[in-house]
């Protein structure tokens, strides 16, 4: 079982932390104690807290992302963690070329925890503004996420 799970997108705003929170309290709910956390593949939020649309929306349907933080995967998650999931093929891609020689954790795409969704990418809001959208699309991911654990 994956018991320390990391989600990964591009800048740790949007996806990633949605998707962090919305599988903690899916988790929760069903009784299962995971260690969860969220990062991003680049630079540019480091520090700075999930963009407030992804926020608002979140909000709206009950999952809080106020207490998180961006930051960047280092070398170490691979280690800390049984499972990386990316939200599209190109951070995956980018997760690959990051692995440490020696290994570690498990790497998958979160969209192929719900292959009824037709893609292989939880689309971005930062870029498409959908951010109900992409909460529906982590939803799905998630629950196909905890079915597997």
């Amino acid at each position: 079982m994956s018991n320390r799970i990391l989600f990964v997108c591009l800048g740790n705003i949007c996806r990633s932390p949605s998707a962090e929170a919305v599988v903690r309290q899916m988790a929760a709910a069903r009784g299962l104690d995971l260690s969860l956390d969220s990062a991003g593949t680049g630079p540019w939020h480091v520090g700075e807290p999930p963009y407030a649309p992804m926020q608002r929306a979140a909000r709206a349907r009950g999952y809080d992302l106020s207490a998180q933080r961006a930051r960047m995967v280092s070398a170490e998650d691979f280690g800390r963690f049984d499972l990386i999931v990316a939200m599209d093929p190109d951070n995956l891609r980018d997760l690959e070329q990051m692995r440490p020689a020696a290994g570690g954790a498990a790497l998958a795409l979160f969209a192929g925890y719900a292959p009824n969704i037709g893609t292989d990418t939880v689309p971005d809001p930062y870029y498409t503004r959908d951010f109900g959208g992409t909460l529906d699309i982590v939803e799905a991911c998630a629950a196909g996420l905890l079915d597997q654990l």
